[in-house]
């Protein structure tokens, strides 16, 4: 009776180990839910770029307004028959 305790024991043991560190056990399956939050986050933030990019684009397509504004801001251009000012702070 002893001898099919320890026996039944082993193998309870045994199945464990398997079930907590084997290939497919629940720590493989915690790192890979950890890795899979990390890229859906990583996702939503390039869908949100991706957004913004299509909406910019869609702005300098429409418009001639955008594109006027992206030129003097990145570019410092001005119209002609205008006056640039420019304040520098202390």
């Amino acid at each position: 009776m002893r001898i099919i305790a320890i026996v039944l024991a082993v193998l309870l043991i045994a199945l464990q180990y398997d079930l907590w560190l084997g290939k497919g056990g629940f720590t493989t399956v915690w790192r890979l839910q950890e890795s899979l939050n990390l890229q859906e986050e990583a996702n939503t933030q390039s869908r949100e770029r991706n957004a913004a990019l299509q909406a910019e684009v869609r702005d300098l397509k429409k418009g001639r307004a955008a594109i006027e504004e992206r030129a003097r801001t990145e570019m410092g251009m001005i119209r002609d028959q205008e006056t640039f000012y420019q304040i520098v702070e202390q």
